[in-house]
């Protein structure tokens, strides 16, 4: 592809830009009345699929650093959506667990988002389709990383 435009509109990483800021308002709006953040809907998405976790196989899942974790899940505990536990083996390791509140409210919460992704003009074709090219973009992106 030869793009050699310097057009603000005709770039990718723009267009990627503005559509992830108003992904986030979008959630944020939906989120607001579970007092939740979009990065911690995210963590609860993690822990209703794949229930407890290490921190570490939680930030792998959303590509975010424990320094970033940590804090966030602390907020989450106080809360009440998360219970950090150290394993008695190896107190080094904190595994991280749905709360009662947070499987109680999954199907409420999941319904909140899914009505502002209503709101979009997208039939299901077209929606895994797009989530099919950003993947494919984003790991071709993380090959030229490495």
């Amino acid at each position: 592809m030869n793009n050699k435009s310097r057009r603000l509109e005709e770039q990718l990483c723009f267009s990627l830009q503005t559509a992830s800021k108003q992904f986030n308002r979008m959630y944020a709006k939906a989120l607001k009345p579970f007092h939740l953040t979009y990065p911690q809907y995210l963590v609860l998405l993690v822990l209703w699929e794949y229930s407890d976790q290490r921190i570490s196989d939680i930030g792998e899942k959303l590509a975010l650093d424990t320094g970033t974790l940590t804090p966030m899940l602390k907020r989450m505990e106080k809360n009440g959506y998360v219970n950090r536990n150290r394993l008695p083996e190896d107190e080094r390791i904190v595994i991280i667990s749905l709360s009662e509140k947070a499987i109680r409210l999954e199907t409420e919460i999941y319904d909140q988002v899914e009505g502002c992704l209503t709101q979009l003009d997208f039939n299901e074709k077209d929606y895994f389709s797009l989530i099919e090219q950003i993947n494919s973009l984003s790991k071709q992106i993380s090959g030229i990383d490495n």
